[in-house]
């Protein structure tokens, strides 16, 4: 997915949706535009909602169409609909790989992912948004275990913090899918609500 100036992007958004993005200094400046912005007046509920969308997607890394995909899968689904939304997303391999801390970004997650150097049942997979299962083991490929990618990720892992419904080998570089994602929205740059509103309204 295309993204473009990441800081601008991230300012336009008001929230550190990208790794580099997520500093003191630019939430300094972040904050400072937003005393400018509500000078200039307020957005309206269409326009709040669909920054809450765009914040979703580039926090994901997710296309536009691909990402209404998603919202129409989750409405179709039982149960809550943004939790729906949520587990789709978290599911997705890219992600799977960032939340492990085997990838220090999204955007680094899919390449990784694209690039084929990770194996999900001992199976190659090369498609970012490859959805995992509870039970699944992921892997790093046996011919990509001394890439540059990977030379501190012994290191890294070390003080990762990973959710809980994720169980990470360090020794042997693997990750067990132990149970469906769960998301504390309290935690998350974006209105989930705000989010599915915009798409039924």
């Amino acid at each position: 997915m295309k993204i473009g100036p990441r800081y601008k992007k991230a300012r336009y958004l008001g929230a550190p949706v990208f790794k580099k993005t997520q500093t003191q200094k630019f939430a300094m400046r972040s904050q400072a535009k937003q005393k400018t912005t509500k000078r200039r007046g307020q957005k309206s509920e269409y326009g709040r909602q669909m920054l809450e969308k765009q914040k979703a997607r580039f926090s994901y890394g997710v296309s536009g169409k691909q990402f209404t995909k998603y919202v129409k899968m989750a409405l179709k689904a039982p149960g809550d609909n943004g939790k729906n939304l949520l587990k789709i997303l978290e599911g997705r391999l890219d992600n799977v790989m960032a939340r492990s801390g085997f990838a220090p970004s999204q955007s680094a997650a899919r390449q990784m992912v694209s690039h084929g150097h990770i194996t999900v049942n001992g199976k190659k997979v090369t498609v970012p948004s490859y959805a995992v299962r509870v039970g699944d083991l992921l892997a790093i490929r046996g011919g990509s275990q001394k890439k540059v990618i990977f030379s501190k990720l012994d290191e890294e892992l070390k003080t990762f913090k990973w959710p809980a419904w994720l169980v990470v080998n360090p020794e042997k570089r693997e990750i067990t899918i132990s149970g469906e994602p769960v998301v504390d929205m309290t935690e998350l740059l974006f209105d989930v609500r705000a989010v599915l509103e915009f798409y039924t309204r």
